[in-house]
């Protein structure tokens, strides 16, 4: 299952510029069906790739973005559909079970995830997202699981069914949830959120520059408020933060604001908010190396921020800018 990773106005600009999408699929050295799922917001682009299309379709790279001044309704509401449909996906073929099985199988052998991850021949983010029940997983990913945890893949199966049938599952999925969304919601937001009900439709937006390009962010003092997006409708743990840093270099102006989602998982090409404690955080730009382990980059100076297993939990993902 592909990611969503935003809705985007690519085609708007491919079109205004009479370019063809297989123009577009050659400068990026992509396939033609790739092109139509980034354009529809439900296949992942990293930065490097949103700059060349920006290049191509001349155009500044904000404006690929959907924000409140340039959005095209009916892009917003096609993505925030398929966003519900894949939701449902999810629910139906059980994917949290999956995750929570394979996730308590791991752990009763002493395995690692970048263990298994390694074993199975995937990055440490896709095979983080397994567990966490956000990705579906093939037949042949399947089998590499059973032979990395040291299970035959049927074997697997009538574990994970026998721990759901006891009831197990269900409590480690509740557990897990709850252990993520406390080492993940940051203090206060909350409440930010719920503190007038008049302003559920709006999100509270925190941060001033902090030390060495990080910005320092204290959820007790929120900045203001800004329109909430439709991905974060019903995310009450969801917080927006200034980028009042340049450390990302020119990739987006100064006044933009990051709508922030600690639930969602990072993977590389994303932009993320990196908790290094419980105030300062570092905007960066997902990357990942040869071994598949995940890293930050930031400029000015230019800086790799190495980012461990342990270290997951404090990262939250920007899932869309106000520019």
């Amino acid at each position: 299952m592909e990611e969503i990773i935003f809705p985007n106005q690519i085609r708007m600009y491919r079109r205004l510029r009479g370019r063809s999408m297989q123009e577009l699929a050659d400068h990026l050295g992509v396939s033609l069906s790739a092109i139509s799922k980034i354009e529809k917001g439900y296949r992942r682009v990293d930065q490097e790739q949103l700059v060349r299309v920006a290049e191509f379709l001349d155009c500044p790279l904000q404006d690929l973005f959907v924000n409140e001044q340039n959005s095209q309704q009916e892009v917003v509401q096609s993505w925030r559909r398929e966003q519900e449909r894949r939701n449902k996906i999810n629910e139906k073929s059980g994917l949290k079970t999956l995750g929570a099985g394979l996730r308590q199988i791991r752990n009763e052998k002493n395995l690692t995830l970048i263990e298994v991850a390694e074993s199975a021949d995937m990055t440490l983010s896709v095979y983080h997202r397994i567990e966490m029940g956000q990705r579906e997983v093939s037949d042949k990913e399947f089998k590499n699981i059973s032979k990395a945890i040291g299970m035959e893949p049927e074997t697997l199966r009538q574990t994970i069914k026998s721990l759901e049938e006891k009831g197990m599952l269900e409590e480690i999925i509740q557990r897990n949830d709850a252990k993520y969304k406390l080492l993940s919601t940051p203090r206060g937001a909350i409440s930010a959120f719920t503190a007038n009900t008049q302003d559920t439709m709006k999100i509270s937006v925190y941060g001033i520059a902090g030390k060495d390009g990080d910005v320092y962010v204290e959820f007790s003092q929120e900045i203001r408020k800004v329109q909430r997006p439709p991905q974060l409708y019903n995310k009450k743990d969801a917080y927006a933060l200034n980028l009042c840093t340049r450390r990302l270099g020119g990739l987006l102006p100064t006044r933009s604001i990051l709508l922030v989602d600690p639930q969602e998982v990072v993977s590389i090409g994303d932009i993320a908010v990196y908790y290094t404690s419980e105030h300062d955080a570092k905007i960066l730009s997902i990357r990942e190396d040869e071994n598949g382990a995940l890293y930050g980059i930031r400029w000015n100076p230019d800086e790799k921020i190495v980012i461990s297993n342990n270290d997951l939990n404090n990262i939250h993902k920007v899932v869309a800018i106000y520019l």
